[in-house]
């Protein structure tokens, strides 16, 4: 697990550290320049011997010292290296300011971005790059501190022109190489300062597309949302001598690699595997079918809670489905459920203590009914929770878990009665197109162009809904944000070395929905389940591979499993 910042809390990180006496900014900036050199080192090392050249793009921040460091360390290696400035010299910042005058002084030469020369040719890389093209663009031009559009300026316009093609899939051409972020970019949100996001515009002439982007000490939040990876392409994390005071700050986490502690804690997964342990002791999920002909997601959903280890998964569907279903199910049960009658029948069971609603449930009266049920059925203080033994009275526990997905959200979205009867041990796992539904305005707020930085993110979204709707909200896509309404918040993506794009596949999110139902059914609380059920989902997808579809997905968690020593 990794803590993601925002630009503000990096800046009070490095700012309470120079406080401290132990380091100053002028150490830091050269502790980050040496960082982006050996990271180009470790990416390229044919790099590493011989001489080379590069053209670095300063700009008028600290961003830009750190650019100044870079070409100076490789200048002293024996690179040919050009430098380009926007900004006027003597207004830089005091340790950028220090760092340009020790590349002059080394006699290091710098052109001014913005020149006639560098706009008009701009749409020409190998006039302004200079031929031979150089093996290395540096940009350093701005980066975590954006606050503003820098489309405006055409003369910023005309430098991420030059280099928007650039390394981007060519072998011959130069490879792009940021600090911090791309520049461009707005590292809260991972899209870019006065553009719409999500857009069927392409944005290719938006932002800077760097092979290679390397941050300090940690990532920012908006490298792993919206259009980031697009542009970011790899991240590389360089220590700076602030670990100390990482500990001070958190804005969320990232739900990364096998090795994470956060994963491989085996005490997290909450698998106690009792020699005397009976199926009920691992919990007893209930899903709800939709009609004839609708059921397949419930039974994707069915199957993916069965899988991660609800010991007990009942299907329950309309008489006229109940054939059906029985014809493709056999581990999981199946029980009559037609009216909100029938539901609140099958809760006597206190056995039960997850449910999931609205895959394939349809949005009809008997649905509405159903869900109205459900939710009043499983406040936190009515029923038994995780684990509840048959012999467990009403009050007794934190109430059943409950998932809501695809038709529930869009009820939801409809009623604004059903929307207040949300509780505590919900966990909502909208799309794009049904967070949109259920929280219009929020959706509109992150969809609109943001004049100045930092943007609001899917971060800030996501905590605002959950917040609202006073439960888990997971918000699914390749970057999935999960937060609760005290503003704790993970990020899945499936980006970068954990991209699965197959995973844009019919009836993925109806698994995703039966394996956060079955955690929640084995006792994990629900944003330990939501979190640990999309993490799932991303390894079942990479183990998997290309050609996945979704019935995969549940066959796979016991190759998971196994890889994780469970």
């Amino acid at each position: 697990m990794t803590e993601l910042l925002t630009a503000a809390q990096m800046r009070a990180i490095e700012q309470a550290a120079i406080a401290s006496g132990e380091v100053t900014g002028l150490e830091l900036m050269e502790r980050a320049g040496r960082g982006v050199v050996e990271a180009i080192f470790e990416e390229w090392p044919e790099l590493a011997q011989g001489a080379h050249r590069t053209v670095v793009l300063c700009g008028p921040g600290n961003n830009g010292g750190d650019g100044f460091v870079v070409a100076r360390l490789l200048k002293e290696a024996g690179w040919e290296v050009e430098v380009f400035l926007y900004g006027d010299a003597a207004k830089l910042p005091p340790d950028a300011k220090v760092n340009c005058e020790r590349w002059v002084e080394g006699n290091g030469k710098t052109r001014a971005i913005g020149d006639d020369t560098f706009i008009s040719h701009a749409i020409i890389p190998s006039e302004i790059l200079g031929d031979p093209l150089p093996n290395i663009v540096i940009d350093a031009l701005f980066g975590s501190g954006l606050s503003r559009p820098l489309l405006v300026l055409p003369e910023l316009r005309a430098a991420i022109q030059s280099c928007a093609s650039v390394g981007a899939s060519d072998p011959n051409w130069p490879k792009v190489v940021s600090v911090d972020v791309p520049s461009g970019m707005d590292s809260d949100c991972g899209t870019f300062l006065g553009y719409k996001y999500p857009s069927t515009e392409k944005p290719d002439d938006e932002c800077i597309r760097a092979n290679l982007t390397v941050t300090f000490e940690t990532a920012f939040v908006g490298h792993f949302l919206s259009y980031a990876p697009k542009f970011c392409l790899k991240v590389v994390i360089k220590s700076i001598g602030l670990d100390a005071w990482l500990t001070a700050y958190g804005n969320c986490r990232l739900l990364g690699a096998v090795t994470d502690p956060f994963i491989m804690d085996k005490g997290y997964w909450g698998f106690h595997f009792d020699q005397e342990a009976h199926k009920y002791s691992h919990g007893h999920a209930l899903i709800l079918s939709g009609s004839v002909g609708k059921g397949g997601a419930a039974r994707l959903a069915a199957r993916g809670a069965l899988r991660v280890g609800a010991g007990a998964v009942t299907l329950g569907s309309p008489p006229a489905a109940l054939i059906e279903n029985a014809a493709q199910l056999n581990a999981i049960m199946l029980q009559k459920i037609k009216t909100a009658d029938d539901l609140i029948t099958a809760l006597t069971d206190t056995r039960i203590n997850a449910l999931c609603l609205g895959p394939g449930m349809g949005t009809n009266t008997r649905a509405v009914d159903l869900l109205a049920a459900a939710l009043e059925r499983t406040r936190p203080g009515l029923d038994p929770g995780p684990h509840a033994g048959s012999d467990a009275g009403p009050g007794s526990g934190p109430g059943r878990g409950v998932v809501l997905d695809a038709d529930a959200l869009t009820m939801l979205a409809r009623d604004k009665a059903l929307f207040a009867l949300l509780h505590e041990a919900c966990v909502l796992t909208p799309h794009a197109g049904e967070f949109a539904r259920v929280f219009p305005d929020i959706a509109e707020k992150l969809a609109a162009p943001a004049t100045k930085g930092p943007a609001y993110s899917k971060v800030d979204a996501t905590r605002e809904a959950a917040k609202r709707a006073g439960c888990v909200v997971l918000f699914k896509g390749p970057d999935t944000v999960i937060a609760d309404p005290s503003g704790r918040c993970s990020i899945n993506a499936s980006v970068y070395e954990r991209s699965a794009p197959w995973l844009a596949t019919a009836g993925s999110g109806d698994v995703l929905a039966g394996f956060i139902t079955g955690l929640l059914a084995r006792g994990f609380a629900p944003m330990q389940a939501a979190e640990t059920g999309a993490w799932l989902h991303t390894e079942c997808a990479l183990s998997f591979g290309p050609g996945l579809i979704a019935e995969d997905l549940p066959e796979e968690l016991p190759k998971v499993f196994r890889s994780l020593g469970i």
